[in-house]
This record gives structure tokens, sequence and C-alpha cells, in this order.
């Protein structure tokens, strides 16, 4: 027992190392966090919903204006065929007039008035109303088919005078009407075939037809070649670089 020492109060007391205080732990509080997963697929389902029914929106519409479009273009696809036939058969109908108007015949007046001689369609139809034959005024009527009853309002294709008249007395007489008021009949001098002459165009005197007159010499007479339709100008001109006479 000599060996035994008494602990000294200022030592620790060794306790087994089993043994250890306890520490209270406080209970973890539960975290809970926001789920926005659903609002943000609800956003996208509106988002894509609206994207497609704008998209069928679109197609709609140009669906639409796509059948709009064809049904104005195919409208206006039958109307210029409609149109081009038409053309051509106004075409067809001239060319086919023009052809029947071939061979040309041969007009000759009367000897003692410088037998004027012309060609003109065959499709023509011809009346003398006066053949000069006891003097005085030779006139001729022209027209297709058949000459129109003769009159200051009936039109025919040609009309042919030989008057018994100067050629300065016929153009001063033409003169007159030029200078009346309101007349709109012009003159101008004309070369056709080697001969000269004049030209009248516009309202026919004592008429309302809007046509052409020629005038020129024959010896001690004058020759008028009128045309009592612009239509029938085409021809008129034709006619005239065939006309000639004996002087």
């Amino acid at each position: 027992m000599d060996n035994y020492q008494i602990p000294s109060l200022s030592q620790p007391i060794n306790q087994p190392e089993s043994v250890k205080p306890m520490v209270q732990q406080a209970n973890p509080q539960p975290v809970f966090k926001k789920d926005n997963s659903g609002l943000i697929k609800t956003i996208v389902i509106i988002a894509l919903s609206l994207i497609a029914l704008t998209f069928l929106g679109l197609f709609v519409w140009m669906t639409l204006q796509y059948s709009d479009v064809s049904t104005d273009v195919q409208g206006q696809i039958d109307v210029a065929v409609a149109k081009a036939k038409d053309e051509q058969a106004q075409k067809d109908e001239a060319e086919f007039m023009e052809r029947e108007k071939y061979p040309y015949k041969t007009f000759a007046g009367p000897a003692d008035y410088g037998q004027l001689t012309f060609e003109y369609p065959k499709t023509w139809s011809v009346y003398v109303a006066a053949d000069a034959s006891s003097g005085g005024d030779f006139n001729a009527y022209f027209n297709p088919n058949q000459v129109n009853a003769v009159g200051k309002d009936t039109i025919n294709a040609l009309r042919v005078t030989i008057r018994n008249a100067s050629f300065d007395d016929v153009t001063a007489s033409y003169q007159r009407i030029i200078e009346r008021k309101n007349s709109n009949l012009t003159m101008s001098a004309i070369t056709f075939n080697g001969i000269t002459g004049n030209r009248y165009s516009g309202t026919i005197p004592d008429t309302d037809l809007n046509g052409f007159i020629v005038t020129f010499k024959i010896r001690d007479k004058t020759v008028i070649l009128q045309t009592d339709s612009v239509l029938f100008q085409a021809d008129f001109d034709k006619l005239l670089e065939t006309v000639s006479f004996n002087e």
C-alpha cells in the first residue's frame, strides 16, 4: 500500500470511452419545393395551340385566296380564249370577204365622156342611174351585194358622177361648202395613177354621212368619185390606183 497515490483533485477523472454526453438534436424541418412543371406545360400547350390555330387560319386563308385567284385566272383565260376565237373568226371572215372580191371587175364609162375605167370588187353590184346618152351628167352607184336606194342618207360604197361642168366650177362649189359655218369638210391635193385632183374628207355636203370625195378633170368635164362611209376607205383607195381614161 506504499505505492498507492491519491488522485489529485485537479486531474480529470477518466471516463469510459463509450460514455458520451447526450446532445439533443433538433428534428430536421421538411423543405417543400414549388412544383412549376404543370404551369409550364399548360403555357406550352396554350402557345402551341395558338401557333397551330394561327397556321390553320393562314392555311384556310391561303386556300381561299388560291381558290379565288385560280377562279379569276381561269375566268380570264376563258375570256381571253373566247376573245381570241372571236378575233380569229372575224379575221377569217375578213380574209374570206377579201378573197371573194377577186378577180376584180372593170367598169367602163361612156366613150363620149372620156371612157373612164377602173377596177372594183366582183362582189359589188352596179346601178347606172343616168348613162348620159343624151348629154347631161353620168351617174352610177356601186355597193356590195346590192345597191341601196339612192338618197342623201343612204350609204353606198361608191358613187360615180361625171359632171358636164368644168373642174374649176366644181372646185369652187366645194370651196364654198368648206367655208360654211360649222363645216368640217377639208380639201387636199392628190395624185394617183398619174392623175392629179382634189381629195375632200369629212361630212359629205348636204348629208350626215362621213366619207371621202375625189375630183379630177376629164376633157371639159369633171369626174366625182365618192364613198359614203369610211368603212370603204381601203376599197376606195385601191380603186383609185386603177383609174384611167381617154384624154
